[in-house]
């Protein structure tokens, strides 16, 4: 793993000790290339154990990465809420009035910098697709995404790829099926095929278009 510092938020040297020596006495290794870009979504993958979490914190401190979340709003106006602002929350209304995709690409414009954590298949239970908005606010905030893995199987953990959004939604998932090809969850038989619904209603478009063409 390279050894230069990151350019988004970042957490110091204790919390990088911390991390590297929990994985390393764990027999985990830490895999991946620092990101060179101040703003990204962190794609949290693959998801079928609430051990998922564990592993993404300790690997995100072994990698001096500060990541951030998403939270129902009504949590941050508790009086915790000051706390978990500190803790990298981020305030979302998911009331039906409000654009969530565009609430978070709002949020990263007003930022300098920020790594948002997304569980992609939302849920550690075998669903038919991944849920598309990490792709949307991707797009829309115009940032990448850093492909974050937790391989139970050869026991690593970190970064094994970025993909530039394109708006070529079926090429950019391409891009990351083949980055997390041979990628194991700590119950592979509930881990959700990294495909969205997106993607066959666009293909779905294009075939109606060409045969109208046609």
């Amino acid at each position: 793993m390279s050894t230069t510092k990151h350019a988004g938020p970042s957490r110091g040297r204790v919390s990088r000790f911390i991390g590297r020596n929990i994985m390393r006495l764990s027999g985990w290794k830490v895999v991946g290339e620092f990101p060179d870009v101040p703003k990204a979504i962190f794609i949290a993958a693959p998801h079928t154990s609430n051990w998922d979490g564990w592993w993404m914190v300790v690997t995100a401190h072994a990698m001096g990465l500060k990541l951030s979340w998403m939270g129902k709003e009504s949590l941050f106006s508790s009086p915790i809420g000051g706390f978990l602002k500190m803790m990298g929350g981020v305030a979302v209304d998911r009331s039906k009035s409000h654009d969530t995709v565009q609430q978070i690409a709002d949020e990263f414009n007003q930022r300098p910098g920020m790594y948002l954590a997304i569980a992609a298949s939302a849920s550690r239970k075998k669903r038919d697709y991944w849920k598309s908005g990490f792709y949307h606010i991707a797009a829309e905030a115009k940032i990448p995404l850093l492909c974050g893995c937790v391989d139970y199987e050869r026991k690593e953990a970190g970064i094994i790829g970025v993909v530039e959004v394109t708006g070529d939604m079926k090429a950019d998932m391409e891009k990351i099926r083949q980055i997390y090809e041979g990628r194991r969850g700590r119950v592979p038989s509930q881990m959700t095929p990294i495909r969205l619904r997106g993607e066959d209603e666009e293909s779905s478009d294009k075939e109606k278009t060409a045969s109208i063409k046609g």
